[in-house]
C-alpha cells in the first residue's frame, strides 16, 4: 500500500462544482494509472486546506467516489482505491460513460456537427488515446508533449 500524493486541480471559476472536478479528478488518475489498487488519497483535511475549499465538499465528494465503487473507507488510514474488478460492474462503468459523454454529445449537435462529423472525431481521440499508450506518453503527463500539444521534436 503506497500513499499517492494526489494533487487536485480545484477551478472555482469553471462551473463544474467542485466536489465533482475532484471525482471526475480521480476517475481520470485510476483511468491514467497515477492512482492504483490500494493507494490512498489524501485526507479531507488536506485536500480541503490545499485547495482552499470546504472540508464538507471534499467529504462529497470521497462519498460519491465511496457510492461508486472506486474507493473504500480504510479503518485508520483513509480512502484506498479499489482493484478495477471492484469499481464496478462493465454496466456499470457503461453507464457512468454515457452520462460523461452525453453532454459532450449535446455540445456536438449545438456545434453543428453530424453523427459522422462525431465518430470522426471520437475515433480519432481513440486512436490518439492508443498511440499514447503504446509510445508511453501521453499529453497530461509528458511534459514536452504539453509544453507543444505534440511529440518532442529533434532540434
Amino acid at each position: 500500500m503506497v500513499e499517492t500524493p494526489a494533487i487536485f486541480e480545484i477551478n472555482p471559476n469553471s462551473g463544474v462544482p467542485i466536489y465533482r472536478q475532484i471525482v471526475d479528478q480521480v476517475h481520470a488518475m485510476v483511468a491514467g494509472g497515477t492512482l492504483r489498487e490500494g493507494d490512498l488519497l489524501p485526507s479531507v483535511r488536506q485536500v480541503a486546506q490545499n485547495a482552499a475549499v470546504n472540508p464538507m465538499t471534499v467529504s462529497k465528494a470521497y462519498s460519491r467516489l465511496e457510492i461508486e465503487g472506486v474507493v473504500k473507507r480504510a479503518r485508520g488510514l483513509g480512502m484506498q482505491v479499489l482493484p478495477p474488478s471492484e469499481n464496478g460492474s462493465l454496466d456499470d462503468r457503461k453507464a457512468q460513460f454515457r452520462t460523461t459523454i452525453e453532454p459532450a454529445l449535446h455540445r456536438a449537435r449545438q456545434l453543428g456537427l453530424d453523427s459522422q462529423q462525431i465518430r470522426e472525431v471520437i475515433l480519432s481521440l481513440l486512436q490518439k488515446t492508443q498511440s499514447d499508450v503504446v509510445t508511453g506518453g501521453s499529453p497530461v503527463t509528458d511534459p514536452e508533449k504539453k509544453a507543444t500539444g505534440g511529440p518532442p521534436v529533434a532540434t
